[in-house]
């Protein structure tokens, strides 16, 4: 069975805006070649004639943030 391959394909979501308009209209991630993951956004909008057309963005992913570990100083032994 041929394994999946997902890259340089994307996906895009409608995006609830809650009322700031200056949200992107759809989200998603796009898979590059080398197989990175990057962020898309993208806005519907107008041109002068009256033609509807997406402008988007792509832009690097967030890495997620490390866990941080805090130690109290109730926890050391001595």
């Amino acid at each position: 069975m041929a394994e999946y391959d997902n890259k340089n394909t994307f996906v895009l979501f409608k995006n609830d805006k809650q009322g700031n308009d200056k949200r992107p209209d759809l989200t998603g991630t796009i898979t590059m070649e080398d197989g990175t993951e990057m962020r898309m956004s993208a806005w519907l909008r107008e041109s002068s004639k009256g033609t509807k057309f997406y402008s988007g963005q792509i832009q690097a992913a967030e890495a997620k943030k490390p866990e941080t570990v805090t130690d109290s100083i109730d926890d050391i032994p001595f």
